[in-house]
C-alpha cells in the first residue's frame, strides 16, 4: 500500500518518468496535462515521499560485451542471521551481480550475475562466490534469450490514467 494516496496526475508524472526520465519539467508538464510550476511540485513530492527513489540510465549488457546472462541458486550451510547478512554484504560487493533476492523453496538466494564469457563466470563462481563464508551449494541457469525486460513498475489504474493507455 503507497504510504500517499496517488490521484491520475501523479499517476501520469510516474508513467511519464519510467517511459523517459530525461523529460524536462516544461516536456513533462505538456503530456500530463499541467503547468511547469504545479508539475514540478508535485515531482518534487514524489520524490520528497521516496516514491521515486532516484533517476538511472539503462545500458545495452551486449553493447558492453556482457553478453552472458546467468540466474544463480545459492544454498547456505545454515540459515542463521549473521549468515545471512554475511552472505548479502558480500553479494552487495560484486559490481557483476545485478539482483539478489532472499528466496523461499529449496534455495536461500537467487542471484542474476551478467558477465562476458563463460571463462568470467566460472572464475567469479569459484574465485569469489563460492568463498564466501556459509555456501553450502551454488546451481547456474544460463539465460538463452531475454524474452521480456521492463523497469517500469506497474502503476494503479485510475479513471483517466485507463483512457490515456489506450489513447
Amino acid at each position: 500500500m503507497p504510504s500517499r494516496s496517488l490521484d491520475a496526475i501523479d499517476i501520469r508524472i510516474l508513467s511519464a518518468l519510467q517511459e523517459n526520465a530525461r523529460l524536462t519539467n516544461v516536456e513533462l508538464a505538456a503530456r500530463v496535462h499541467l503547468s511547469p510550476s504545479p508539475c514540478l511540485a508535485r515531482t518534487r513530492a514524489l520524490e520528497e515521499s521516496g516514491l521515486i527513489s532516484r533517476y538511472v540510465t539503462l545500458l545495452d549488457p551486449l553493447q558492453l560485451g556482457l553478453s552472458v546472462s546467468v540466474f544463480i541458486q545459492i544454498r547456505l550451510e545454515r540459515q542463521v542471521e549473521s549468515g545471512l547478512e554475511v552472505f548479502q554484504e558480500a553479494i552487495r560487493g560484486y559490481p557483476e551481480v545485478m539482483e539478489c533476492y532472499l528466496m523461499t523453496g529449496d534455495a536461500d538466494y537467487l542471484i542474476r550475475v551478467v558477465v562476458p564469457d563463460v571463462q568470467a563466470l566460472e572464475r567469479f563462481i569459484v574465485d569469489e562466490l563460492s568463498k564466501i563464508p556459509g555456501v553450502a551449494n551454488i546451481r547456474s541457469s544460463f539465460a538463452l534469450k531475454q524474452v521480456k525486460y521492463q523497469t517500469a513498475l506497474p502503476l494503479p489504474v485510475t479513471d483517466s490514467s485507463t483512457k490515456q493507455r489506450r489513447s
